[in-house]
């Protein structure tokens, strides 16, 4: 709660940014040079740099942008990260603002001036530089090339050209190298959500893992399994408020009810009880988990198509509300054409595909308002680690034992077989077994489309018809399907992969600074 109780010396801190694209020095020059006295004026600057660094709205919709899931509504710009369609002026989201780095930029030309205790000067500076990082990250792995700006720009000097993608995958590398030592392996109290070692060698491993580096990200992931972290002991329990801060998450995003509330969570339950449906899961993820048997929905026996959610992996009823499961007190009916209150054909609260993300919301009694809670958004966490880990060490072809107890334990942990190693004894089938549990394991977390373009197989999974739940009828007092043979058609996608890997640069930013030029092809 510290970060908290300044946050009124926050807000008179921060003021308005420039409305150029690089976002220039957001402070006016007198109170800059009058507010850096104390350690408290300190500790408030690093507040304000974590605000926005990310948020549970992220968290929840980035999978939009991949083949997990759909956003039905285009005025929350995330139906057209997917489609194909986006342009230099209907872009969706943007991720090439500068202002949360130029407040870094500005933190770290300031922090030497207050009078304070230099282990915390040192503290904060890594903080800051990891906050930095962070956002350096999604804009070189959403646009390639960015500018690399690491110092506060004056009006002569801030229309500066995109910096190479090597240059800036550089640059992020050796922030979090040099400052891991730098920071504690856990905080406590009210400084838990802070940047500890934890976050930025995930950070680094994720970076690394992106630009193919599997022998570093490897070597990365080995430190931070020494660390203390661990796979909390029920998966669906993960996501509830009564479990934050476990010893699996390794950073979120904090949030306080009332005070910093998260808002957010209302936009993934139906109508039904008060939802508005903005993200609704594909059929292509829902297909993904396995059997109980440890097999594809394509290679077990066990698997009825008009009883598709029976003998599931546990993790896709912790993840999904699908037809014919009890939620909130009823068995859940998205696919009767004929019940007016069904979803289908309802054009708002209602999700297109017969499907509902669960995670976080798995049960709405436990936030008195399900739009002002505390839950905070999990952004780095253990099992994510494991997974690298073994997915490096697959494509290292050093597949060794301490590959299969990294799958093993989570798997165990959500119920499921260990790995089958009569079946997955190679690198291809290993590949396609770590694939499978990181978007599974992982799914509506916001990571997928970040796996899609570092695995170049967007142009296999992005395109084409968009599927939802076959349509049928749901036994109100049982939950028991009686499913048709028509399935719910949501969208058809394009994905040129000459350019869709990346996203289009906002035609403001060109107009405001004419050294940027446009990605290929938009």
């Amino acid at each position: 709660m510290k970060k908290y109780s300044l946050y009124a010396v926050l807000l008179l801190f921060i003021t308005s940014c420039s409305s150029d694209f690089l976002d220039r020095n957001p402070l006016d020059q007198p109170s800059n040079e009058t507010f850096w006295n104390t350690e408290k004026d300190a500790l408030a600057a690093a507040t304000g740099c974590y605000e926005g660094w990310f948020s549970m709205d992220e968290v929840v919709y980035f999978d939009c942008a991949s083949d997990n899931a759909y956003n039905p509504f285009p005025w929350e710009n995330w139906q057209v990260q997917a489609t194909g369609y986006a342009t230099a002026n209907e872009f969706g989201q943007n991720y090439m603002r500068y202002d949360k780095i130029t407040r870094c930029n500005n933190f770290l030309a300031n922090i030497d001036r207050p009078e304070m205790s230099e282990e915390l000067r040192t503290r904060l500076t890594s903080e800051v530089r990891f906050l930095r990082a962070w956002h350096y990250f999604l804009k070189v792995t959403l646009y390639g090339d960015v500018p690399l700006v690491k110092e506060v720009l004056d009006i002569k000097n801030s229309n500066l050209p995109r910096t190479p993608k090597a240059e800036v995958e550089q640059f992020i590398l050796d922030e979090l190298t040099e400052i891991a030592p730098t920071l504690p392996d856990k905080y406590r109290g009210g400084d838990v959500g802070r940047v500890t070692k934890g976050a930025a060698l995930t950070l680094r491993a994720r970076m690394e893992i992106f630009k193919g580096d599997y022998a570093a990200c490897a070597a990365t992931c080995e430190q931070i399994m020494k660390l203390g972290y661990s796979l909390f002991q029920d998966y669906k329990g993960l996501f509830k408020i009564a479990n934050v801060n476990n010893e699996e998450v390794i950073m979120d995003v904090q949030y306080v009810e009332n005070l910093a509330k998260n808002s957010i969570l209302g936009v993934m339950p139906p109508a039904s009880v008060g939802g508005w449906s903005s993200i609704n899961p594909t059929q292509a993820l829902v297909d993904t988990y396995e059997c109980m048997d440890g097999k594809t929905i394509k290679e077990s026996t066990n698997y009825n198509p008009k009883d598709p959610y029976k003998d599931r992996d546990p993790r896709l009823a912790a993840t999904i509300i699908y037809p014919g499961c009890l939620y909130e007190g009823s068995y859940f009916n998205s696919i009767d054409i004929k019940d007016p209150t069904g979803d289908y054909y309802a054009p708002y609260g209602r999700s297109k595909t017969g499907y509902h993300p669960r995670k976080y919301i798995d049960n709405l009694s436990d936030y008195a308002d399900m739009w002002n809670t505390g839950m905070n958004a999990i952004v780095m966490r253990y099992a994510e680690v494991l997974l690298m880990y073994a997915e490096s060490k697959i494509e290292l072809s050093q597949i060794d034992e301490s590959v299969y107890k990294a799958l093993n334990d989570i798997r165990k942990r959500a119920g499921m077989l260990e790995v089958d190693r009569t079946v997955y004894n190679n690198q291809a089938k290993m590949r396609e077994l770590v694939r499978r549990e990181r978007r599974v394991e992982l799914a509506m977390e916001g990571l997928r489309w970040f796996d899609i373009c570092r695995w170049r197989i967007a142009e296999e999974v992005m395109p084409g018809q968009v599927y939802g739940a076959l349509l049928g009828t749901v036994d109100a007092g049982t939950g028991a399907l009686n499913l048709t043979d028509e399935r719910i058609k949501v969208e058809i996608r394009l994905f040129d992969p000459a350019k869709n890997y990346l996203w289009p640069i906002p035609q403001s930013v060109i107009d405001a600074t004419p050294a940027i030029e446009q990605n290929p092809g938009y």
